[in-house]
């Protein structure tokens, strides 16, 4: 009998089936590593806003004479 029917019989339904992270939160390590994913880039696509709306400001708003308009 090989390693994978023995393993197949002791653990039963749950063969084949991903593990849970923890045994009390339904997430399994797929799916934890696909919110990362998603999060980080998420951050990225922030800070590049953050940066597009920086250098507007900073940079773009005074040529139009923004500036003039709080003063």
């Amino acid at each position: 009998m090989g390693e994978a029917k023995r393993r197949k019989e002791t653990i039963g339904d749950k063969y084949g089936q991903e593990a849970n992270i923890l045994p009390w939160l339904p997430i399994t390590k797929t799916q934890a590593q696909l919110f990362v994913t998603w999060t980080t880039r998420g951050a990225w696509i922030g800070i590049g806003t953050m940066v597009v709306i920086w250098v507007t400001i900073r940079f773009i708003g005074p040529a139009f004479g923004w500036w003039q308009v709080a003063g």
